[in-house]
This record gives structure tokens, C-alpha cells and sequence, in this order.
């Protein structure tokens, strides 16, 4: 086979969902007139993006076996100066990837939206949206430039904002969108300072012509300062990933925008948008390379995202919300891995997370449909007797998702450990601590959930919201209108079907791939690491001797103990003691109202960020814009003109013996000057 790949059916695997978002978006919805209906809706997107996947796993292949490679420009869009405004692809074992995963899991997402939607006036608007959003994620992924990463960038975060407040008639999804929008413009200002001086100092926005003068740029200081460029210049895309990728402090919008529906917390929220910085640095680490001080930084806040978001999932009774959370620790994981040089691992990372964090996000959907409405863990229990496929699929996924040896999870994971216990930069022994404590915590929280969700007494009929339609919105989580007071139900296939798709890869994809993407060729040329300044990846491959003898020694190390160890303790707190919950809670007050105000970082934004920055426009608008602009350039211009006006009309009264006397007047004036200043 031909070790080149071809540019025009590299370009069908994004056009193929945009053609499908289009035609679903003008001729599915009241602006095309709705000529066709929704079987025809979604049957058009899904062919879209069935389309890209085959043609990723076929291109994905191809790297694998071939060695097949792109990098080629499709479309000049204009060129400034020496700057060359492009549309391309780079297509790597990095790209190729990314590809098959955002392609497949929208594929689920897709299906199992037909069931889940079935009833929501807005179908076929849904079905535009999240076709549009695989759509700009794969123009991300497939880049070779910076114009067309930050196009996709803004593209996703864009049909995330329409998304999150998909229904637009509930204030709570208008405020979340909204939070999540301001929130991703303070990261996203920081990474186009960042693209900025890519373009003002190496003079070009390709990736390869970039990274080959990242040497140059390590040279430079940063003008008026002591910092070097290149700190700076990392510093500044990190933010943008802090944005994206919800690292503190701007995760703030993530947990909220769960207040749209689930399948696009499955797909945008878990799998794929907030994966878009790490991949972005991952793909930038012959930059990051060259500056310890930035991957300190990284290193330290994706260890306070881990720990310190994880503790905030032990106390969600919202069943996505616990997910939300766990989605944003294990964020701050793949971040860690960044920091410790070993962008393998966090890619790795970032693949098996997007199954088994999909799969509990699609899992928690169907549990929703079965328990008509509810979303409180404290009002189900008991469920597994009456949704089996959704109780087997939900306890692989949370087994994924604590490391469990064998699992998907536990290889990705247990390397992220390993790796950041070998690095020697600066936070290190911070991180390592902080990711071990995090196993512990992730175990304790997934398994309340599982056990209050899926074992113990039925718990359904005793919610006081039970009997209240939509707990008091105008939008239920689903569309489906069941009563309340009935038993839980399994899923419609389109629905358990995607969680068994899913559940699959939760399980095996760890242990198929972790030698090839860790310590093979998977990634050669997509990401470099100086392996004699950041040696993580090293010391694992030193260490590694096959995906079972890992998964062996994994039984018997910290991680698994702790691990185990957290299931132990919420199967006593909540199966065997119930009350000592409620007793803890009472002896910790105070932290506990800590961490329900979530650190009160959102009373700090609200309050004092929101509000200064009001009190700052506020002034600017009325001592810049009123006062300075309006009251003294605009309106003091024309009163001095006016003023000015009075005194010269006086002057021309039209009599010439004033004109005469003016005359003498000025000529007395130049004699007296002459005779007595100029002697």
C-alpha cells in the first residue's frame, strides 16, 4: 500500500458531518422550512459522520501499517506580508487518532440521541448542532497550522455555547452558556497572545516551519523583561488549554454546562472539546520542551485540578454532576502528564478517558430515562434488577474509570502515576501526592454513585419531587413524558446500544495499545521529548515489561490498594452504615460548606471579578466615554469653536473706524515691542 495519503478523501472526513449539519440545520428546522422530517434528519447526519469514521479508522490503519503521512496545505486564503493565511492538514499518528476518537464516539452520541431526544421539539436542531460540532473538533485535530487550530478552537466553542443552552427557555442553560462562554474568552485571549508571538517572532503559522526555529525562539528574552520568550509564549497557550480544558481556576463553566442535555456532556464535555488543549499541547511539545518554568506551571495546576475538583464529585447528589466532576479530575491527570514531559501518557490518557467517561455520561442519560426525570443518586437505588445492560455497561465504565488492573483506565493512569513520580521538576513531589490521594477519591465518589444508583433499597418513590413535573423547568433532561410513580425501565436499543459499543474499547483498548502508543513508534515525529532534560518516559519504558506483567505488579502497588480501599469505604458508608454520612457531614460543617460552595470561586467571580469589572466599565463608559470623549473632545470642542466665535464676531462689528483703530492700535503694539524690548 502507498505510504501517502490522499488530500481529497482526507478533506471528506470533516465535510461529511458539515454537509449533514447543513442539510439537517436549513432544511430539518423552521429557517428551512422543515422539509424533512426527523427519520431523514437524523439518518443524514448519521451517514456524515459514519462517513469520517470509516475514513479515519482507514486512514488510521494506514499510519499503523504504512507509516503513511500529510502534511500539505488544501487552500491558500491569503498571504500578509511573509504570513501565509492557510487551510491544512497534518495527518500523524497524534492526528490520526484524535480522529478515530472524536469520529467514533459522535457516532455513539448520534445514535443514541435518537432515543434520547425522541420527544424534544428540537430534534433536528440537536442533530445539526452535534454534526457541526464533529465537524469543527476534526478541523482542530487535523491542522498543520495555528489559523486553522484557532478557527476550530473558536468553532467548538461556539456550537458548545449553543448547545449547553439548547434550550433556550430555561434561565439556569442561559446562565451556563453564557458563564461558559465569558469563561473561554479570558482562556482563549491568552492563547492568541500566545499564537501572536509564534507569528511576530518566527514569522510563519505552520507547524513545522514553527517548531523548526523553537531553537531561536528559546534564544530571545522577552522585550522589557528578564522572562524568555519562549516561557512566555508557552505560558500563554497553556491558558488557552486552562480555558478549553477546564483547569482551575477556570473549570467554573464545566459542571454548570451540564444543565444541557446529556448526550452533549457525553460528546463535548468528556470526550473530545475538553480534550482540545491537552491535544494542543501535546501537539505544541517541541515548544513546551524548551521551558522548564511553563511545564512546572502546568504540572502544578493539573495537580490542584486533579485533587481538589475530585474532593467536590464526593458531595453531588446529580448524577451528571458527579461525572462533571469526574470529569474535570481526570482533566487535570492527562495536565499532570503534560507537565511531567510525558505527552504520550496524556494523550494515551486522553483516549481511554474518552470511552469509559463517554460511556458514564451516555450510562447516566439512560438511568435518567429509566427513572423517568430523576437525576438525585439519593432517590434511585435498586435499579440493576430493572435496567441490567445499563448496570453492566455503568460498572465496567466506573471500573475504567478507578484503574482497575486490566482495564482501560488503570494503564493510561497508573503511567500518568509513574511518570510524574519520575520527573524532577519543580511541583513534582506536589503532583505525585496530589494524583495518588486523587485515586482514592475518584474510587470513593464513582462507587457512591454506583452503589446509591444500580444496589440497596428502591428509593424512587420516597422523592419529594416526585409527583412535579420537570422539577419545576419547562425542558425535562429527555423529552420522555412518564410518570413519575412508575418503576424503572431499561432503554430503547438505540440507547443500550451505544453503551455496549462503548464499554467495549473501555475495557480492552488500554491493554491492546499501550505499548505501541507509549513505547513504539505511534507517535514518531508528532511528539518530542529531551530525553535528557525529561527522562519520565524513559524510566517507563524501563520498567515496562508487557501489558500483563503491568497489570500483575498493578495488584500489588499504592494505586490499586487506594483504590480498592475507596470502593471498601463508600460500600460501608452507604450500603452498611448509612447514617455515617449524615454524622460526618455534622462533624465537618465547615468544610463540608466549603466544598458545596464549591471553594466559592464562583462567589469570588461573581462577586468581585464580575463586579470590578463592571465598576471598570462603568467608569470607563462614564468618565472616558461621557466625560473625556463626549463631554470634552466632542462637546468642549464645539464650546471653544463657539466662545472662540463670540469674540471674533464682537471684533467684525463692520464700522471701519474700529477696523482704522485696530490697525493703530497694532501698529502702537509692534512699536512699543521694537523700541523698547529690542534695544
Amino acid at each position: 500500500m502507498s505510504s501517502t495519503l490522499s488530500a481529497s478523501t482526507l478533506l471528506a472526513v470533516p465535510l461529511a458531518p458539515l454537509v449533514g449539519a447543513a442539510l439537517a440545520g436549513v432544511f430539518g428546522t423552521k429557517f428551512g422550512g422543515n422539509h424533512i422530517g426527523r427519520k431523514v434528519t437524523h439518518s443524514l447526519t448519521i451517514l456524515g459522520v459514519l462517513v469520517a469514521f470509516i475514513i479515519s479508522a482507514m486512514t488510521l490503519k494506514s499510519v499503523i501499517a504504512d507509516g503513511a503521512r500529510f502534511n500539505q496545505t488544501i487552500y491558500e486564503w491569503m498571504v500578509v506580508g511573509g504570513l501565509k493565511m492557510e487551510v491544512g492538514f497534518m495527518v500523524d499518528g497524534l492526528t490520526a487518532m484524535m480522529m478515530c476518537v472524536v469520529t467514533f464516539v459522535s457516532l455513539m452520541v448520534h445514535i443514541y440521541t435518537i432515543g434520547y431526544m425522541e420527544e424534544d421539539e428540537g430534534y433536528n436542531r440537536f442533530f445539526a448542532y452535534i454534526s457541526l460540532f464533529t465537524f469543527s473538533m476534526l478541523m482542530l485535530v487535523m491542522s498543520n497550522n495555528m489559523l486553522q487550530l484557532f478557527f476550530g478552537w473558536e468553532a467548538v466553542g461556539l456550537v458548545s455555547y449553543l448547545l449547553i443552552g439548547f434550550w433556550f427557555n430555561k434561565p439556569t442553560a442561559i446562565f451556563a452558556n453564557m458563564k461558559a462562554f465569558l469563561v473561554n474568552r479570558v482562556g482563549d485571549f491568552g492563547f492568541i497572545l500566545g499564537i501572536g508571538l509564534i507569528a511576530a517572532y518566527a514569522g510563519t503559522l505552520n507547524y513545522t516551519e514553527a517548531f523548526a526555529k523553537a531553537g531561536t525562539l528559546a534564544g530571545i528574552t522577552f522585550p522589557g523583561t528578564e522572562w524568555m520568550l519562549i516561557t512566555v509564549i508557552c505560558i500563554c497557550l497553556f491558558i488557552g488549554a486552562m480555558g478549553k480544558s477546564a483547569q482551575f481556576p477556570l473549570h467554573v463553566w464545566l459542571p454548570d454546562s451540564m444543565e444541557g442535555p446529556t448526550p452533549i456532556s457525553a460528546l463535548i464535555h468528556a470526550a473530545t472539546m475538553v480534550t482540545a488543549g491537552i491535544f494542543m499541547v501535546a501537539r505544541m511539545s517541541p515548544l513546551f520542551e524548551l521551558s522548564d518554568t511553563a511545564l512546572s506551571f502546568i504540572l502544578v495546576i493539573g495537580a490542584i485540578t486533579a485533587l481538589f475538583m475530585g474532593f467536590l464529585g464526593i458531595i453531588q447528589n446529580d448524577i451528571k454532576r458527579v461525572v462533571a466532576y469526574s470529569t474535570l479530575s481526570q482533566l487535570g491527570y492527562m495536565t499532570v502528564a503534560l507537565g511531567a514531559s510525558a505527552y504520550s501518557v496524556a494523550v494515551f490518557h486522553l483516549m481511554t478517558h474518552a470511552f469509559f467517561k463517554a460511556l458514564l455520561f451516555l450510562g447516566a442519560g439512560s438511568v435518567i430515562i429509566g427513572m423517568h426525570h430523576n437525576q438525585d443518586i439519593r432517590w434511585m437505588g435498586g435499579v440493576r434488577k430493572y435496567m441490567p445492560i445499563t448496570w453492566i455497561t455503568s460498572l465496567l465504565g466506573s471500573l475504567a474509570l478507578i484503574g482497575t488492573p486490566f482495564f482501560a483506565g488503570f494503564y493510561s493512569k497508573d503511567s500518568i502515576i509513574e511518570a510524574v513520580h519520575e520527573s524532577h521538576l519543580w511541583g513534582a513531589n506536589f503532583a505525585y501526592y496530589s494524583v495518588l490521594a486523587g485515586v482514592f477519591i475518584t474510587a470513593f465518589y464513582s462507587f457512591r454513585m454506583y452503589f446509591l444508583v444500580f444496589h440497596g433499597k428502591e428509593r424512587y418513590d420516597q422523592n419529594p419531587d416526585a409527583h412535579h413535573d420537570d422539577h419545576g423547568h419547562g425542558h425535562d433532561d429527555h423529552g420522555h413524558g412518564h410518570g413519575h410513580d412508575q418503576k424503572p425501565h431499561e432503554s430503547p436499543w438505540v440507547v443500550w446500544l451505544p453503551l455496549v459499543l462503548l464499554a467495549i474499547p473501555s475495557v480492552v483498548i488500554g491493554f491492546m495499545t499501550i505499548e505501541p502508543m507509549l513505547f513504539g513508534e505511534f507517535f514518531k515525529n508528532a511528539i518530542f521529548v529531551d530525553g535528557a532534560k525529561h527522562h519520565a518516559m524513559k524510566e517507563l519504558e524501563e520498567g515496562f515489561h508487557g501489558p500483563v506483567a503491568m497489570a500483575m505488579h498493578g495488584l500489588t502497588t499504592a494505586p490499586f490498594w487506594l483504590a480498592l480501599a475507596g470502593v471498601v469505604m463508600s460500600w460501608y458508608m452507604y450500603m452498611i452504615n448509612p447514617a455515617l454520612p449524615a454524622a460526618i457531614k455534622r462533624a465537618f460543617g465547615p468544610i463540608y460548606r466549603l466544598l458545596e460552595n464549591k471553594y466559592y470561586m464562583d462567589w469570588f467571580n461573581e462577586n468581585v471579578i464580575a463586579r470590578a469589572t463592571r465598576a471598570l466599565g462603568t467608569g470607563l463608559w462614564k468618565g472616558g466615554d461621557q466625560a473625556l470623549i463626549d463631554g470634552a473632545v466632542v462637546n468642549g470642542s464645539w464650546k471653544i469653536v463657539g466662545r472662540i466665535s463670540g469674540v471674533v464676531r464682537w471684533m467684525q462689528s463692520g464700522y471701519i473706524y474700529h477696523y482704522a483703530f485696530a490697525m493703530l492700535l497694532g501698529i502702537f503694539i509692534l512699536m512699543t515691542y521694537f523700541v523698547w524690548f529690542k534695544r
